[in-house]
């Protein structure tokens, strides 16, 4: 056993604190310990007599020797250390196809440890832990928490990123330096009343080689992912803090978890990732042609908008390229009841069947906003059906702050058949798809309703991708085409709620840095052709960044207001407004139908080539029409910059927004001298040899 000193962070408690403790906590191995090394020819684990391990990437040790593992019980005792008894090998062949497994088992203070480590031919630099703890002693054990997969990424001169899966309330960046004293627990359930969920992946690099740890369950789980600064690099785990009691001859079987060495940013663990829950089983749906269309929303109108206003701006919208029409909030009466406005909608269905009727005659496509799982206090729903709540051991209902609203279980079946009304109501007035919105979205509290007989409280957490999944089922019986937009308001998405959707947005975006970053983890995560739309340009920076969402691949969005700006909004207008001008006109005009000519979101997003944290100018690479397309970002840039990815073979540049020509350069990569303001398209056409396929 170790000795520890818990962390003084006053927010990390349990299994992070340990996580986050100093040097103390066993950070050094016995001295010629003897070594065991299991690899795939990229990633090697070696473990000493212990079962502490090192991690190397190609010959190249990117950790000490370390305790991986370690359990916390009772008094604050501390497990790390555990004689090494056996060892084995056999090849393996399943769902994630041929590879080869090592089982160890070791033996510590009444505890049996096994760790089998499996590599995957199709995964070279990966592997899958699975870790059990039995009790072998004759008392019983409380278990307080856990970690696995902990080490330290050592320190480079250049420092380390970090990309971190969980969600907070002050909506933060997902990709972050590693700075001095940097550190965030990353727990996968709530972080606030309405902010919760998220990827279960942290990743850690540093310019040469990264470390990349998570789960794979096909639920998700009510673990931590925390990432830390620490003197010697920056220190990366999966952790629980959920106590447990572990009676003897009882084992305590951990999620599967995913380790995995790379080069570049955080795109490869992620896309490695999807690659492996899509053979578990939860995927992207099948993508519609309607999910690419640019998007004009009449948020900019707020909740006061008229009808009159929406069809007024949408003409304008048709005319210069845009094809959806999105009815935001304000058409209801309550969240929760969703009866039509009648200030706006007096005949009822029948005024909103001729609303969605009159944007199809007007050449586009109508969408509608909902925000599913909230209910407003005092609403009929409530009144009528309080068993829908979703409450905790006091009895309270869970918040979401923005609506003032309550939320509602999403394991409770008679909350799945009301919203599945609600889906069968709305694509019946003639709606073709629906922007599901709001920060709730993305996680909830475990649930102690006890009016839901759940087997466990966890329920309602683990079965909310279930949830989405019968909304878009549903959509999709009535309308094979129908775009399910699941926008969880500065959420880190939830890997879960994938099945459910086949369009997502960059979320309330704060800066254009924010909007590339999650277009690019998005690319990563749903595949490199997913439908990620920019939001709405006008909350990017200098809000005009088209430049950003045409650069990444992602599907132009924008809330105008036409012919001038509105009277009462909800957001706060920008400087000069959000009306758009003639000068604003031409510049959309533009951007649009630079989209349309290239449709780089149906293109490859080639995440691999740059290194979102480390590259100067930030740089993107698209293969699409045969051709490559370069965005590169900086607030003002006078340098070289590298085109890479480039076929073999000579290429003709064009500057991809003015249409000037840059010259010629030769495969497979090239530099060229560049000035620029904010950024640079470069478009590179094959002259001989092979295209961009």
């Amino acid at each position: 056993m170790s000795q520890f000193r818990i962390s003084r962070r006053s927010a990390l408690t349990g299994a992070t604190a340990m996580f986050l403790s100093s040097p103390g906590f066993a950070r050094v191995a016995i001295k010629d310990a003897p070594v065991t090394k299991l690899s795939d020819g990229v990633l090697a684990i070696e473990f000493d007599s212990g079962l502490h391990s090192r991690i190397s990437r190609g010959g190249t040790a990117l950790t000490a020797m370390e305790p991986g593992e370690a359990i916390r019980l009772g008094g604050q005792r501390v497990i790390d250390r555990f004689l090494l008894l056996e060892q084995t090998r056999e090849a393996v062949s399943g769902q994630h196809g041929p590879g080869h497994v090592h089982h160890l088992r070791g033996s510590a203070e009444g505890l049996e440890k096994r760790i089998s480590v499996t590599f995957l031919d199709r995964y070279p630099g990966l592997a899958l832990l699975d870790i059990t703890y039995r009790n072998t002693g004759e008392a019983l054990l409380e278990i307080l928490g856990w970690q696995a997969a902990t080490h330290d990424l050592l320190a480079h001169p250049d420092g380390a990123w970090s990309f971190s899966g969980a969600s907070y309330p002050d909506r933060r960046d997902w990709v972050q330096k590693v700075a001095p004293g940097f550190g965030q627990r990353n727990f996968m359930g709530m972080n606030a009343s309405d902010y919760g969920g998220g990827t279960p992946i942290a990743v850690v690099w540093r310019r040469d080689a990264g470390i990349a740890v998570g789960h794979i369950d096909t639920v998700p789980r009510l673990v931590s992912l925390p990432v830390g600064g620490q003197p010697t690099g920056t220190r990366i785990a999966i952790t629980s803090d959920t106590a447990t009691s572990l009676a003897p001859g009882v084992t305590l079987k951990l999620p599967p978890v995913f380790l995995m060495v790379h080069q570049g940013d955080h795109f490869r663990p992620l896309d490695a990732y999807r690659r492996l829950m899509a053979e578990r089983g939860i995927a992207a749906p099948a993508i519609p042609e309607p999910s690419y269309a640019p998007v004009w929303c009449a948020w900019g109108y707020g909740r006061d908008f008229t009808t009159t206003e929406v069809l007024t701006a949408m003409g304008k919208a048709k005319a210069i390229g845009l094809e959806w029409a999105v009815l935001d909030d304000g058409w209801q009466t309550s969240e929760g009841d969703w009866k039509l406005n009648p200030a706006k909608f007096p005949r009822g269905d029948a005024d909103m069947t001729a609303f969605a009727g009159a944007i199809k005659a007007g050449g586009m496509r109508p969408r509608l906003w909902l925000a599913p799982l909230a209910a407003d206090p005092g609403t009929d729903l409530l009144r009528d059906h309080p068993d829908m709540l979703l409450l905790d051991q006091t009895g309270a209902a869970q918040n979401v702050s923005f609506w003032d609203a309550f939320t509602l279980c999403p394991a409770y079946p008679p909350v799945v058949a009301y919203f599945r009304g609600q889906i069968r109501r709305i694509l019946g007035w003639g709606f073709e798809g629906l922007k599901l919105d709001g920060q709730h979205l993305n996680g909830v509290a475990p649930c102690y309703n006890p009016a839901h007989n759940h087997a466990r409280p966890e329920e309602s957490y683990e079965k909310l991708q279930d949830f989405w999944k019968a909304l878009y089922d549903e959509a999709i019986s009535i309308n094979p085409q129908a775009v399910m937009e699941i926008c969880p308001c500065g959420d880190s998405f939830a890997f879960h709620n994938m099945p459910g959707m086949n369009h997502t947005p960059a979320s309330d975006p704060t800066s254009s840095w924010q909007i590339r970053l999650k277009g690019k983890s998005f690319k990563a995560m749903m595949g490199p052709s997913a439908p990620f739309a920019g939001d709405h340009v006008e909350l990017s920076d200098r809000h005009n960044d088209f430049a950003t969402h045409y650069g990444i691949g992602a599907i132009l969005s924008t809330k105008f207001t036409w012919p001038h700006d509105p009277v009462n909004t909800t957001d706060p207008l920008p400087p000069g407004g959000i009306a758009l001008n003639p000068e604003k006109e031409a510049l959309w005009r533009k951007w649009i139908a630079l989209y349309r000519a290239n449709m780089l979101p149906k293109g490859e997003y080639l995440g691999a080539l740059y290194d979102i944290g480390f590259d100067k100018p930030e740089g993107h690479a698209i293969r699409a029409g045969g051709q490559m397309h370069y965005a590169f970002y900086a607030d003002s840039w006078s340098g070289p910059v590298v085109l890479r990815g480039l076929p073999p073979g000579r290429h003709r540049l064009t500057d991809g927004f003015t249409g000037q020509p840059l010259g010629t350069v030769s495969g497979p990569e090239a530099t060229i001298p560049a000035r620029f303001e904010h950024f640079l398209l470069v478009q590179a056409a094959t002259i001989d040899g092979k295209t961009a396929a």
